[in-house]
């Protein structure tokens, strides 16, 4: 019924001195319309964690305010942070290891046990955008990755305490594959772990610099800043919520 009532409009459109050739023409050019938005359809979202789905994990404000609370000296911490937080993030050293490293150097009036509770407690979760991703698999179909860099406690501890499991087909997390974006290596895994060809993604990322890098592997891409205008760029693509 709605082929008949496209091919309707297109007859319409051509007027009644249009002649054959009019109609045939805009006949195919309306399938070919069809089959574009079809082989270029979205049916995989790749999605960053921190500052997308949740809070980030354990960025220079949560830094600083545990700096605070534990009476830190926090130019010292951040210093030690940025000499060895690359290798914790692509897993190549333990979480007890970086806390020795940044924290646990010297004798401290807590315990690692506290702290480690206070960096979980940093995460918090974009309600909205959970809710919206779930919404989406279901209504579309989707293939959910997430490609995003973290250390294997702190992911660990999200995927569990924010059921991102229940959503999220496959976790290309630096801490797994070992590499971590800006590398553009972390999409190409991304894609031969989704299967799915780049032209049928589509990203949702709050750095500038890591939409830059998917688009030029022909990812297409959305700059994350706020649940309503993601919405909004989603329904362009076609996926309404």
């Amino acid at each position: 019924r709605l082929h008949g009532a496209s091919d309707a409009a297109l007859r319409r459109r051509c007027g009644p001195t249009g002649g054959r050739a009019n109609l045939v023409a805009a006949m195919i050019r309306s399938t070919e319309e069809k089959a574009m938005k079809k082989t270029s359809a979205i049916t995989c979202l790749f999605l960053d964690v921190g500052g997308v789905l949740l809070t980030n994990g354990w960025d220079h404000l949560a830094r600083r305010r545990a700096a605070k609370y534990f009476n830190l000296q926090w130019t010292e911490m951040e210093d030690r942070h940025r000499l060895v937080f690359e290798t914790h993030e692509e897993g190549k050293i333990t979480f007890e290891e970086y806390l020795a490293r940044v924290v646990f150097y010297k004798k401290r009036p807590f315990t690692r046990s506290q702290f480690r509770s206070f960096m979980f407690a940093q995460s918090k979760p974009y309600s909205e955008m959970l809710d919206l991703v779930a919404q989406l698999k279901v209504r579309h179909e989707l293939k959910i990755a997430v490609v995003s860099n973290e250390s294997r406690e702190v992911n660990a501890y999200r995927i569990r305490k924010f059921k991102l499991a229940g959503v999220v087909d496959s976790f290309i997390s630096s801490c797994f594959v070992h590499i971590r974006k800006p590398d553009a290596d972390i999409f190409r895994l991304a894609l031969d772990i989704a299967q799915t060809p780049a032209r049928h993604v589509l990203y949702i990322e709050n750095t500038p610099m890591f939409v830059q890098i998917a688009e030029g592997l022909g990812i297409r891409s959305i700059l994350h800043t706020d649940y309503k205008s993601t919405c909004a760029k989603l329904a362009s693509f076609g996926l309404h919520k």
